[in-house]
């Protein structure tokens, strides 16, 4: 079974940049679709992003678009998310998480397997 490790979460000033990391073990990591989400505290989960196995396909949640990139590298089994511009809404718990069926997802319900978690702060 896949597992995840996040890193590269921090405190950072608002309109700064931070690049998130998730390692994944398995040799099956090309064969599914990944996605970010993140949670605020008394809030609930919510989709920051997905990219698709080969890296073609990306969606992301309208809050973050043009701030935000995903990518993945198969060959190291990573995928990232690129943040930049970030604001004090952006302060969260960020995960990433694998789609085992089908493609890309903006559901969490079609997740189900997460990482850890890695906390980013954005300061005002």
């Amino acid at each position: 079974q896949v597992q995840l490790v996040e890193s590269g979460g921090g405190l950072v000033q608002a309109g700064g940049s931070l690049r998130l990391s998730c390692a994944a073990s398995g040799r099956t990591f090309s064969s599914y679709a990944m996605g970010w989400f993140r949670q605020a505290p008394g809030k609930e989960r919510e989709f920051v992003a997905t990219i698709s196995r080969t890296g073609v396909t990306k969606y992301y949640a309208d809050s973050v678009k043009g701030r935000f990139t995903i990518s993945r590298d198969n060959a190291k089994n990573m995928v990232y998310l690129q943040m930049n511009s970030l604001k004090p809404e952006d302060t969260a718990v960020y995960y990433c998480a694998i789609a085992p069926y089908g493609g890309t997802s903006i559901n969490v319900k079609d997740y189900n397997t997460w990482g850890q978690g890695t906390q980013v702060t954005v300061s005002s």
